[in-house]
């Protein structure tokens, strides 16, 4: 219409990529054809005519959280009548209808993180990867950190449920590994860590990790509790990690590792490999970061324990053995996420390997055979019902040979053998060796006997070897002296 002002409509019409008998239309009638043409009627009745304003509203108004299927199986049970097919209707008008008169929904509020400023940690369930240990399912969590700015990530097993032994844990070697500090540091409500803890523990709790976060000199934030988005620069990235994981777990060829300190040299290479993608801004938010103190902090649980009559004491739903001649002591006992260390008073005892408990809260054991094999030596029958039976053979092949020896003998020779075996496995040093033997014994069907193996594993007399200390006579020193020049004494 612009250029017939000041061309012909056959030039206008070519200059605006139409028709010429469009254009001659358009300059004889200037309205807008779709404006011309009549709103199209429904081509069928209405379904949910005279259902959805009397009776589909007033369920929206009165519950705004129902879901449209609810809503479609309370008007089937209304109305016999009703097809199965105005379901998506239903569904589309109900959407349509919440858009206009619906509640306010809640409104997600992105940020800016400034470099240096925010870290942030979380555990996240890793069994969907089914990694297996020697061949066992792994049951484990993953201990994730983050900077919010640079992306920088740290993973970190964790044996058991989120705990603040976990989260110091995790935290520190993340902190350490990238070589600074963010000035602030955030996690969820902490709610798994705190279950099943009395008023007097979760008061102990945030007092530690308030302590562990004035160590690094970072501001302690938590996110509200049941609002996970507010974590959304971590929560979205465990989607993620596990992928990725995945992805690695795929390339690898297999999801069996040998021990557990494979798969997390494994993770540790995963991490690495991630941070080099983005080590430019790594790089540059560390000139941001906070300076490491000079040592870590003390990330263990402090408790104190009694060792019973059992040469044993139990924690977290899990006994450990000791020496029995702590029977009756009291111990202190610092708890990590992967250890124990024991010490009475300020001497420390010893360390040893964190254990879980069971599947539906059974206890676990984590016993040494060393600790009370002088007691079983004379109550060897105390072997056959033994609580922790299982968990104190050593190696497979001792509880192999327990079990040929039940099958052949009776109870007290299968009882008084597996104690001998363990015996000499003890004061020979020899119990890997035994083992191998063992295991050779039971594949042939064959007893052990145990005069052949104390000769076996005793040291022979006849191969002790001879020493012979020569004496060297003092003259032998003063060739020495004669072939050192004089020092030259300064003036």
């Amino acid at each position: 219409m612009t250029l017939s002002l000041t061309n012909s409509v056959a030039n206008a019409a070519a200059m605006a990529s139409i028709s010429t008998a469009s254009g001659y239309r358009i300059a004889n009638n200037p309205v807008v054809l779709s404006a011309e043409r009549p709103r199209r009627s429904r081509r069928r009745p209405d379904p949910l005519d005279g259902v959805f304003d009397n009776e589909v509203v007033p369920l929206l108004v009165a519950s705004p959280g129902l879901r449209a299927i609810a809503v479609f199986e309370e008007l089937q049970r209304r109305h016999a009548t009703l097809s199965p097919g105005v379901r998506r209707t239903l569904e589309r008008r109900i959407r349509a209808w919440r858009a206009v008169h619906g509640p306010e929904q809640d409104v997600i509020f992105r940020q800016i993180h400034p470099p240096g400023q925010l870290g942030l940690s979380d555990f996240t369930d890793a069994n969907d990867l089914n990694v297996t240990i020697a061949g066992a399912p792994f049951s484990y969590l993953l201990y994730h950190f983050r900077l919010a700015y640079s992306g920088f990530a740290h993973v970190h097993i964790v044996r058991g449920g989120e705990s603040f032994a976990a989260l110091a844990r995790g935290l520190q070697d993340a902190l350490w590994n990238l070589g600074g500090v963010p000035h602030e540091h955030r996690t969820d409500s902490l709610s798994a860590a705190f279950r099943n803890l009395d008023r007097a523990a979760r008061d102990d709790l945030t007092q530690r990790y308030t302590a562990l976060c004035e160590h690094y000199g970072m501001t302690p934030s938590r996110n509200q509790r049941g609002v996970a988005h507010e974590n959304g620069s971590i929560e979205g990235p465990h989607g993620h990690l596990k992928r990725a994981i995945e992805d690695a777990l795929l390339l690898r060829g297999s999801r069996d590792f040998a021990a557990v300190d494979d798969y997390r040299a494994f993770l540790d290479e995963f991490g690495s490999q991630r941070n080099a993608r983005v080590h430019l801004r790594i790089d540059a938010e560390r000139a941001h970061l906070q300076a490491l103190p000079d040592r870590q902090h003390d990330n263990g649980e402090i408790t104190w324990v009694i060792v019973t009559r059992s040469s044993g004491f139990t924690l977290r739903k899990v006994f450990y053995s000791v020496p029995s001649r702590l029977i009756g002591h009291r111990l202190r006992v610092v708890l990590h996420e992967d250890h124990l260390d024991l010490f009475i008073g300020g001497t420390p005892l010893m360390t040893l390997t964190r254990g879980r408990a069971g599947a539906q809260g059974k206890h676990g054991h984590v016993v040494d055979y060393r600790h009370i094999i002088h007691a079983l030596r004379r109550k060897p029958m105390a072997l056959m019902n033994l609580v922790y039976r299982d968990q104190l053979f050593p190696r497979t092949a001792y509880q192999r040979t327990f079990e040929l020896l039940l099958a052949r003998t009776s109870a007290a020779v299968a009882c008084r053998t597996l104690v001998d075996l363990l015996q000499l496995a003890h004061m020979r040093g020899c119990e890997a060796e035994l083992a191998v033997h063992l295991d050779a014994l039971v594949d042939a069907g064959t007893l052990p006997d145990m005069k052949a193996l104390n000769a076996r594993f005793s040291p022979d007399p006849t191969q002790l070897p001879q020493i012979n200390i020569v004496t060297v006579p003092l003259s032998s020193y003063e060739v020495l002296l004669d072939s050192v020049a004089p020092t030259q004494v300064q003036p």
